[in-house]
């Protein structure tokens, strides 16, 4: 149990992160296809799944709320440090996953999927550098309407290896108005100041059904690929994962590399590939 809530952990801490995947993480930590068969036999496997997916949820839920202070001057002050130790995360599980295709060849119906999720990844890096209109966090119908939505888009890509849930709310231009309503509920929260929870409630809990429902409805979907392309469905991961690294360079806003800022990141790198071969041990 204990072990699954470090893993969720890792898995909040890359969905805070434009460019990282949560789903790539569950991937490279062997929990993926049994986190998908979980959710989606939520009810007809309540007890077991329950066990399951609880101790990951609230290890997701814990990154979130407590490392959305720390990760953003992470990455404001030790850029490269920081995205290579996210990058060792990522390409320490990929062994695992080649062995998933192993001794299955080359084939055309193969390389094509590897390469389009592969370009997707790096694609949406390269258009997420910049966030996009102002997000409406106004109280009112549209606005909830639109919070639910953008919750069931995140959640959806949150759950897909390789492609940033966070990524996606930067492209909606959601991203920062909604790590500052994280930051503002909880400080509100320790504070027991009621108009401050009352107005982060306003927007996180429509996205968090917005979530919830994401969630479901691209689990099931994902599961069906699974159960007739397995070998296309993880060569298109595969594609994906080797592309995040390139899209967490990307997104990482590095201006300036020094030798010991070299050097701290190859440790940063070890670390990060070390924990992920033994989270999915």
């Amino acid at each position: 149990m204990i072990k699954n809530f470090l893993k969720g952990m890792v898995m909040g801490v890359a969905n805070i992160i434009p460019g990282v995947s949560g789903g790539t993480m569950a991937v490279s930590m062997g929990i993926y296809d049994k986190l998908l068969h979980c959710v989606t036999h939520l009810f007809k496997e309540l007890k077991e799944s329950v066990m399951f997916l609880l101790p990951i949820f609230v290890g997701i839920g814990a990154a979130l709320v407590g490392l959305s202070f720390i990760i953003e001057p992470a990455f404001d002050n030790f850029p490269l440090q920081t995205s290579c130790l996210f990058i060792g995360l990522i390409v320490g599980g990929l062994p695992a996953i080649c062995k998933k295709v192993k001794g299955e060849g080359i084939k055309a119906s193969y390389v094509i999927p590897f390469l389009l999720f592969f370009a997707l990844v790096v694609g949406m890096a390269a258009m997420g550098e910049k966030e996009g209109t102002a997000a409406d966090l106004s109280f009112g119908l549209w606005s909830v309407i639109k919070l639910f939505a953008v919750g069931v888009i995140a959640s959806a890509t949150m759950i897909i290896p390789g492609v940033s849930g966070s990524m996606m709310l930067l492209l909606l231009g959601y991203y920062n108005p909604v790590i500052s309503s994280i930051k503002n509920f909880i400080t509100a929260l320790v504070a027991f100041d009621m108009q401050g929870i009352l107005q982060g409630c306003g927007v996180l809990v429509p996205m968090g059904l917005g979530i919830v429902v994401g969630i479901f409805a691209i689990a099931r979907l994902i599961e069906i690929i699974f159960e007739k392309f397995p070998v296309q469905a993880y060569w298109a991961i595969i594609g994906l994962i080797t592309a995040s690294p390139i899209a967490i360079l990307l997104m990482g806003n590095i201006v300036s590399i020094t030798v010991l800022g070299v050097l701290v990141s190859v440790v940063t790198f070890a670390v990060g590939f070390v924990i992920a071969m033994k989270l999915g041990d």
